[in-house]
């Protein structure tokens, strides 16, 4: 069975920026026709969810910006009718991620603007190159710049670590984890698919996923599954089932109860068994015995001190 790791998201700031172009300005208002970007046409789609809005999302976006007046520095400074050429550029070397998402902020913002790309998302692209391309009104450009690029920096940031993450990690893959900026949940869990990553539960609803405190309070590993058990097949569902177990003693009575027993289980998390040592090395033996000990019955994933400098290891086991 796989070997999954999975470890929470990081953004690396000031990842890619637009410059204006002032050469060709004209002052005559434009009617390009642009009819946006349809979900078929993206080179990696979002996550499916069933009540996110990502076009909410930039809806949210562009009004936190414009507060109750918009913007009035270029309402001040910049004619109505003037139209200029914004040229997308990276400022480090990654993963881009994000057009898809940026786009739709131009067209939001702007049906008229016209869009052009080089690169498409999940693209390797290296410091100083020109990937894209915006004209239009200068006033619409500006208003949209900073929410498309704050989008694209941060899921940059995360599709570039998690790239880096994955291509380590082999042949294991790389999960996220829940702990995503409140609101942000499925741009960043679709900045991971964009980096080469793969989806762990989008939420409370898609999957059982059962954690130390669900153990606790169901007064142990096995209550806890058993009561699982019972609650699927009571609500005709079907969805993966993971336990978290924190001891090598947890493993062994999770395998009991599935030995003895009819079980939705799907994947057993491995918590925290990679243990860091004083000269910067990990110790693997726990995660070790704990995967030989379920021998593939279960996927199994490991959890905990998850970083580049440890992931290739954890990987090998």
């Amino acid at each position: 069975m796989s070997g999954i790791l999975s470890f929470p998201s990081i953004v690396l700031p000031d990842w890619c920026s637009t410059s204006s172009c002032r050469r060709g300005v004209r002052m005559a208002a434009a009617h390009t026709t642009h009819a946006g970007l349809s979900l078929e046409a993206m080179a990696i789609k979002p996550p499916s969810h069933p009540t996110y809005d990502l076009n909410g999302i930039v809806k949210l976006a562009l009004a936190e910006d414009a507060g109750n007046r918009g913007d009035v520095t270029c309402m001040a400074t910049i004619p109505v009718d003037m139209e200029v050429e914004a040229c997308f550029l990276a400022k480090e070397d990654g993963i881009i991620a994000g057009i898809a998402l940026a786009e739709m902020v131009f067209q939001e913002v702007d049906p008229s603007l016209k869009v052009e790309w080089s690169r498409e998302d999940g693209d390797y692209v290296c410091k100083g190159l020109q990937f894209g391309k915006v004209y239009g009104r200068a006033h619409s450009i500006v208003v949209a710049e900073r929410i498309a690029l704050n989008f694209m920096q941060r899921m940059s940031g995360i599709a570039t670590l998690t790239k880096a993450m994955a291509d380590a990690a082999y042949p294991a893959y790389i999960l996220e984890t829940r702990k995503t900026a409140p609101g942000l949940r499925l741009v960043d869990k679709w900045a991971v698919l964009i980096g080469g990553g793969r989806n762990h539960r989008l939420g409370l609803f898609d999957m059982v996923l059962i954690k130390d405190n669900h153990i606790s309070i169901a007064w142990g590993i096995s209550n806890a599954l058993r009561s699982v058990d019972q609650y699927l097949e009571r609500e005709n569902l079907q969805m993966e089932v993971e336990v978290e177990t924190r001891t090598l003693v947890e493993v062994k009575e999770v395998l009991q109860y599935s030995s003895q027993m009819k079980t939705s289980l799907t994947r057993i998390m491995l918590d925290n068994r990679v243990i860091p040592l004083p000269n910067g090395d990990v110790d693997m033996s726990m995660l070790k015995e704990a995967v030989e000990l379920i021998n593939g019955k279960f996927e199994t994933e490991a959890s905990g001190n998850v970083t580049l400098k440890t992931v290739h290891k954890i990987g090998q086991t």
